[in-house]
């Protein structure tokens, strides 16, 4: 079968010039290298920070104490991602630029601060507090929406909506936790070596049952408002300027007050903490995670809502909505490639499963009116992916689909849907080059796959 790139070329003009000509800073490897030694740097200056606040050995002790949430939280903003998962780049950087970047900054702009209240006041006790209660939430909640914000500019097909703004902000929040909690517990180890406090009665210990224990998420939960933000916005059309801007500084705002309620805890009292932990901390968190998995369980009946269409025009067969809009079904389609062909099988039919959900809510947007200007050639790239990796796909999606749904599935309803070549591809009834109608003999080879007539089908 013939193929096609997944963006138009143009064989002249100024922009296929400019294209080959382009400056030096333009190019990518030249971004990514800036990118990496920017972070790089970041988390080398940071890493003397704290080892000097700490010493080597409170250092040691602080890494080996931080590091237990952060799997767990890891996998499980990656859990929440599983529908339609980004790059793991994507989430490499977040993590990078919250332990390194967004830590830095937040070390030298919080001292600065703090320093020049406690020299204009000549008060270092209300410095302190001012500085933990007002100046570390705006520092800290700009330092990771930073993360978000690029990846929302430069990343836009990998940021979609809600869910990917929740995994963005949260793994960036895990990882400048996680280089907090080093400084916190190596402080605190190092306090006990100077008083000869050990055991359960430490400060260690009551620092590793604060922040691990009872509050791990505290971080991820504040900047996840930010990324709340961000979704909705990535959400409206490109013309709802007005929102794409208000949402995202109304979440961060949100997640700076909600910051400085819980660094202001300590100072309500002796019961403080204890008080707006039970009454504001415990409830945000699971209204907050009650919305995530709610949207999730949306984009996947957003998925069975929308790939019917193609299904109709034969770019899939009858039952695969069905099973791209299950998890327990997908599963077993990469369980069944896995067992039969191999593991690379199995990472072509999650890859398939990935293009197909990005193709449904593409879809999605496109009947709201929300899609962009790339419409027809972002949903010609994701067809040429799927089709590229029918061959496995089909046979564990189809397994998938008996084994989740004895019963069969519904025909799929009729529907307007672009040609992009013969769709019936090799496979008698799949459709001829038009909107699903039965094919009379045997099928056709497929002709070459190249891009269609301009159209809008979401334009009466």
């Amino acid at each position: 079968m013939a193929t096609c790139p997944p963006y138009p070329t143009h064989p002249s003009g100024p922009a296929d010039g400019a294209r080959r000509h382009a400056h030096w800073w333009q190019r990518a490897w030249v971004r990514y290298g800036a990118l990496i030694t920017l972070l790089a740097l970041s988390g080398l200056v940071i890493l003397a920070l704290v080892r000097q606040q700490t010493g080597t050995q409170g250092f040691l002790v602080g890494l080996g104490l931080a590091v237990l949430p952060v799997p767990l939280l890891t996998a499980a903003f990656r859990w929440l991602d599983r529908v339609e998962p980004g790059p793991w780049r994507n989430l490499l950087f977040a993590f990078a630029w919250g332990a390194c970047a967004a830590a830095l900054i937040a070390i030298v702009a919080n001292s600065f601060a703090t320093r020049w209240i406690a020299t204009a006041t000549a008060d270092p006790s209300s410095a302190d507090t001012l500085g933990a209660t007002v100046i570390a939430p705006v520092v800290e909640e700009s330092a990771k929406a930073a993360a978000v914000l690029l990846v929302f500019l430069f990343r836009r097909r990998d940021f979609t909506g809600i869910v990917d703004g929740v995994v963005i902000a949260g793994v960036t929040a895990t990882g400048f936790a996680f280089t907090e909690n080093i400084l916190y517990l190596g402080t605190a180890f190092g306090t006990d070596q100077l008083s000869g406090e050990s055991g359960l009665a430490s400060v260690t210990a009551a620092t590793f049952f604060v922040r691990v224990v009872m509050s791990p998420f505290a971080h991820p939960l504040f900047t996840v408002l930010t990324g709340i933000g961000f979704g909705v916005a990535a959400l409206s059309a490109e013309r709802q300027h007005l929102r794409r801007v208000f949402l995202p500084l109304s979440g961060l705002l949100l997640a700076m007050g909600m910051h400085a309620v819980w660094n202001g805890s300590s100072s309500f009292g002796e019961y403080g903490f204890f008080a707006v932990y039970a009454a504001f901390m415990v409830p945000a968190f699971g209204l907050l995670t009650w919305l995530v998995i709610w949207t999730r369980q949306r984009e996947l009946r957003t998925v069975r809502a929308e790939l019917p269409a193609y299904a109709a025009a034969g770019w899939l067969a009858a039952p695969e909505p069905f099973v791209l809009g299950s998890m327990r079904a997908r599963r077993m389609a990469r369980d069944y490639a896995a067992h039969h062909f191999g593991r690379a099988a199995a990472r072509s039919v999650a890859q398939y499963e990935a293009y197909a959900t990005s193709l449904a809510f593409l879809r999605h947007r496109g009947r709201l009116g929300r899609a962009g200007a790339d419409f027809a050639v972002r949903e010609r790239e994701l067809l040429h992916e799927l089709w590229r990796r029918r061959e496995v796909a089909r046979p564990a999606l189809a397994y998938a689909a008996r084994s989740a749904a004895p019963a069969p599935a519904p025909p799929p309803w009729p529907v307007y849907m672009p040609v992009y070549g013969t769709p019936n591809y090799g496979s008698p009834g799949y459709g001829t080059p038009g909107y699903g109608r039965p094919h009379p003999g045997p099928a056709a080879p497929p002709p070459a796959y190249g891009p269609g007539p301009a159209y809008n089908p979401y334009r009466s």
